[in-house]
């Protein structure tokens, strides 16, 4: 686009009377008005809020916060939307060289570098320099450090697409901002703020813990960690407060300017509990609060750590602008944190490790704040609508596995915004007591409405006592934001009241999920004491009372721990599985989280949970599938497919929306079908944007919820499948045996010697061949040079001479299965001894047969149909999947593996299977065995004869897939793939005839599934 005439009238009269400009008496301000206001204003900015949007949403936020500290403001100008913060635009007077002083870069790439924004602008007209604020900014560095973009003035009319195309209004609503940061690769040392304040609290953690045991070894690990953390989080709450004006600027700096830091520190403590009465300062016995702190006291801490971590804070040692960070950056570190705990080991070395259920996991991973927004506004927001502020008074919001305290974060957020709008549309003159105007027009609630809303409507639980104290201290400081020492002092002595609420009685410390009738159960009063610290019981009653006796919260909201019940050990497991109807078979503890949040929710109260997803197919989801459509109704499902919202967590998630009511209410579904979408476009079909490969429709709750597989198909697409699994068999009916076969993370498992064999006084066992999945592909042929000729031994010979149902079941289920049924099924727990003859001969009458029959087999994971036949020996593992059907069966192998490759079944297929990725899908013998198989009447000639037709056409595809590789030249090739490419049309074709499908099926067939 070419530049407006505005703009070149700028550049023009800027041109005319440069000396004028450039000379130290022209001022910034003057700059501003004259030059950059309307620069910003041609590129479609509401620079002046001509349009008189509220306070709240105006576009273009002039001296975005007060002045702050000495010699430190906040930048000139924030430009956003209503999805937050875009860029910061840092102005100058022209006479200042941006080219080659150092000053202003560094000023503009700390606010924005910490507010994590990707690009920022430097600018006084003259010059305009875009800054990638992807990196953390130092002190030392050249102003040329991480400089997108240079232009002089001279330049504005010939570069106007660079500019508009990053930074005009209509670009940046577009999502051009976030296309650079995901499309252009961050420059070296392009360091989050999140991951660098971690790394400083991490190491701040360790020098305190150190030297904190050091002066007393006496302590606990509990009392240890409880010290360090409490001692940072008073420092960092305290340092944050300086930068937004509410405490005087330099407080704590000035410690580290004498000696005896800890005890003049603890001073500057008490002080503040004075002032702000929250329980991070709580030193004191009061009536009314409880659990006051006497352990820090009592502490000594040397000068120098306390002087290393509080110089760390502030400029120039410090790259944080804490005036600019949201509180939710804050607690994306803090949940990094709580990953981590202090241990004493046996030597009283002091060490900072991951704890043993992150590390299992890969790391944390933070929930996105498009999905906490989502959440408390299909929640939260839905509560909230067509009712007065009186009426929320009483309305509870819970996280029972809060973590660092996101999920409140944004309730509060949201309920400061809508108690706000309400307010000020109801005539603010209403209420003097619930809101107050700056100078510039701008109404803010008061401290004392915003403790009120805090206290009444936000609640949370957490196992981890440090997660508790994280999401106080989150909140503590949400509930400060926008605040000044001049509001604070004025609720001090004109309300005389301190200025943050104790939240003791609101974030809790105790395990949701079991409670104070577990030390009844067998076996608890044989724990010691550090178990039945980390167990924790919770009694809702007994903690929250007055929502107990009002029948429970109205929203239960969050993100619940995904961890396999087997890492918390044996006890806890069993426990749980008494407890909960849903903690059957294996299960992660998000699913007793569900049934939790049905107990403590009130009726026609909202749940909302992100979580994995595959429960919704997988067979240990069927307890809580059947719980749910017997006790909620599902509102919404948002399915992100194989989209990982958590970065690299290989978890496929998806938010439920649940209501705790019997009615029975169509479903809203958002699916992902694209797996490439950026985490940048993800949020944009939660706020009502479009996306490609994202389909929203819903479903029927009468006949979708149930306590079988759901299936997030659109009506259309799911009659089809509905329609043919009514009418015609499905697979597993006709099967002697479908096996995944036996589960080892080593095949050498089953590889035993003679040797031992013969030690055993047995029998040699059989040799069988073996193959990978990966060496089985479409009406192919095993080809002999990958198969290696193997001992197999049914179980693991190690140590010990006893093996248990379970332990076997956990080794090689479906052999296990085997063993108990013709047909794979989950049995009882006898034992049999590892040497046991009677062991070996029953897995030597039953197992080789799966080794030894004709079968159809196939990969563990693909993308169309890839089964192909077998009909020699070969060993199965678990990355084989496996078909054997009966022997009075009278359809032929090659009949069924041309309905198993044929589209239509790979479309059904498709539909039930759980998605891997780049339209991948797993091919697993349970789902399989749903597929609906059309049987053939042979006593009907027409129906023969397409059997055979089938059988034909099968038998040239796997002739021709063998002949394929031995093809000399590249016409013979290109011959032979085009035979296979019209074999396998006049399958498709006979199939869509055996089952009936109509035109318009076909079609529908056909444009979405691909080979």
């Amino acid at each position: 686009m070419s530049a407006p005439a505005s703009v070149i009238a700028l550049v023009d009269r800027f041109h005319a009377d440069l000396a004028h400009y450039r000379a130290p008496q022209y001022k910034e301000t003057e700059a501003r008005q004259e030059f950059i206001d309307p620069l910003f204003k041609a590129l479609g900015w509401d620079i002046g809020n001509e349009r008189g949007a509220a306070a709240a949403f105006r576009e273009v936020q002039l001296e975005y916060s007060m002045k702050i500290g000495a010699s430190t403001k906040a930048p000139d100008y924030l430009f956003r939307f209503t999805s937050g913060p875009k860029f910061f635009v840092e102005a100058k007077k022209p006479s200042v060289n941006l080219r080659e002083s150092f000053d202003p870069a560094f000023q503009l790439r700390r606010y924005a570098w910490t507010a994590k924004l990707p690009l920022s602008v430097l600018t006084d007209f003259d010059e305009w320099a875009i800054y990638d604020t992807r990196v953390e900014p130092s002190r030392d560095d050249a102003p040329s450090v991480a400089r997108y973009l240079y232009l002089p003035y001279t330049q504005y009319v010939e570069q106007w697409d660079t500019i508009a195309n990053l930074f005009s209004r209509e670009s940046v609503l577009a999502g051009s901002l976030e296309r650079f940061a995901q499309e252009q690769k961050a420059p070296r040392g392009a360091l989050p703020v999140d991951r660098a304040l971690l790394a400083d609290i991490d190491n701040w953690r360790g020098l305190l813990a150190k030297n904190i045991f050091l002066w007393d070894q006496t302590l606990s690990v509990r009392d240890l960690n409880y010290a360090v953390q409490m001692t940072l989080d008073r420092i960092i709450f305290l340092r944050m407060c300086e930068d937004r004006g509410i405490e005087p600027y330099g407080k704590l700096e000035e410690l580290i300017k004498g000696g005896d830091v800890y005890t003049r520190l603890r001073n500057l403590f008490r002080a503040a509990d004075d002032r702000y009465n929250s329980g991070l300062f709580h030193f004191t016995h009061e009536k009314v609060r409880e659990g006051h702190d006497t352990l820090t006291p009592t502490l000594h801490i040397d000068d120098e750590p306390l002087q290393k971590i509080i110089r760390g804070l502030y400029y120039p040692y410090s790259p944080y602008e804490f005036s600019v960070m949201p509180v939710e950056v804050l607690g994306n570190v803090y949940e990094q944190f709580l990953g981590s705990v202090i241990t004493i080991g046996a030597e009283r070395t002091v060490e900072v490790e991951q704890k043993p259920e992150v590390r299992k996991a890969g790391g944390v991973y933070y929930t996105p704040q498009y999905i906490v927004d989502y959440i408390v506004t299909q929640t939260v927001g839905t509560l909230v609508k067509d009712k007065t502020p009186m009426q929320v008074e009483q309305m509870r919001v819970l996280d029972p596995a809060c973590g660092s305290g996101s999920f409140l974060i944004g309730a509060f957020q949201f309920l400061i915004d809508w108690h706000l709008a309400q307010y000020v549309a109801d005539g603010p003159q209403k209420y003097k007591k619930q809101i107050y105007q700056l100078p510039d027009g701008v109404y803010r609630l008061t401290p004392a409405e915003r403790k009120r809303i805090l206290l009444n409507n936000i609640y949370g639980v957490d196992l981890d006592a440090q997660a508790v104290e994280v999401t106080k201290l989150s909140l503590c400081l949400k509930m400060l934001e926008g605040e000044t020492s001049q509001t604070i002092a004025h609720q001090q002595s004109f309300l005389q009241q301190r200025v943050l609420p104790d939240l003791s009685a609101n974030i809790k410390c105790g395990n949701a999920l079991i409670g104070p009738d577990f030390y009844a159960t067998p076996g608890a009063a044989d724990l010691g004491a550090d178990d039945l610290y980390r167990i924790n019981a919770f009694d809702w009653q007994t903690e929250f009372p007055a929502a107990m006796r009002a029948g429970g919260f109205d929203a239960v909201i969050g993100n619940p721990p995904y961890v396999d019940v087997k890492i918390l050990g044996g006890h806890v497991k069993q426990l749980l599985s008494q407890r909960y109807k849903t903690a059957t078979r294996r299960f992660d503890l998000y699913i007793p989280f569900v049934e939790k949040a049905f107990e403590i929710l009130q009726s026609n109260g909202l749940l909302s949970y992100i979580m994995p997803s595959m429960f919704i197919r997988r067979d240990y989801g069927r307890d809580l599938r059947g719980f749910i459509a017997k006790n909620g109704s599902m509102e919404t499902i948002v399915d992100f497919g194989t989209n990982q919202v958590f970065g690299n967590a290989m978890n496929y998630v998806a938010v439920f929306i649940i209501r705790k009511s019997n009615q029975i209410v169509n479903t809203s579904v958002i699916k992902y079908e694209r797996d490439d979408i950026k985490a940048t476009e993800i949020f944009l079909p939660l706020t009502g944007g479009e996306l490609t490969g994202v389909k929203k429709f819903s479903l029927s709750g009468q006949h979708f919820c149930t306590s079988d597989e759901w299936y997030l198909t659109e009506q259309n697409e799911a009659q089809i499948s509905q329609r043919l699994s009514r009418e015609f068999p499905a697979l597993e009916t006709m099967l002697v045996h479908a096996s995944e076969g036996i589960h080892s993370g080593k095949d050498e498992v089953f590889f035993v010697s003679t040797e031992r064999v013969e030690s055993l006084g047995l029998e040699s066992p059989p040799v069988f061949p073996l193959a990978k999945g990966k060496d089985i592909h479409r009406y192919q042929t095993i080809h002999p040079q990958i198969l290696k000729h193997r001992v197999i031994y049914p179980y693991h010979l190690s140590s010990g001479d006893v093996i248990g149902g379970e332990e076997l079941q956990e080794l090689a289920p479906n052999t296990w299965s085997y063993l108990e049924s013709s047909r794979p099924l989950l049995g009882g727990r006898p034992y049999f001894e590892r040497s046991s003859k009677v062991w070996y001969e029953l897995w030597c009458q039953r197992v080789p047969q799966l080794y030894t029959s004709p079968k159809i087999v196939g990969p563990e994971i693909a993308n169309r149909g890839e089964f192909t036949l077998c009909k020699d020996q070969l060993f199965v593992n678990n990355k084989i999947k496996v078909v054997i059907p009966r022997h009075d069966i009278g359809e032929s192998l090659e009949y069924l593996l041309g309905v198993l490759n044929s589209l239509l079944l790979v479309y059904i297929h498709r539909l039930i299977a759980p998605p891997k990725g780049s339209g991948f899908f797993e091919v697993k013998t349970g789902i399989m065995g749903k597929l609906p198989i059309r049987r053939i009447n042979f006593t009907d000639p027409a129906d023969k004869s397409r059997h055979d037709q089938i059988v034909h056409l099968v038998e040239k595809m796997l002739e021709l897939n063998k002949n394929l590789p031995t093809a000399q030249n590249a016409h013979d090739k290109t011959f032979i793939q085009r035979q296979i490419t019209a074999t396998d049309a006049q399958i498709d074709t006979l199939v869509y005839a055996l089952y009936g499908l109509s035109a318009a099926e076909i079609a529908i067939v056909e444009a979405t599934t691909k080979r």
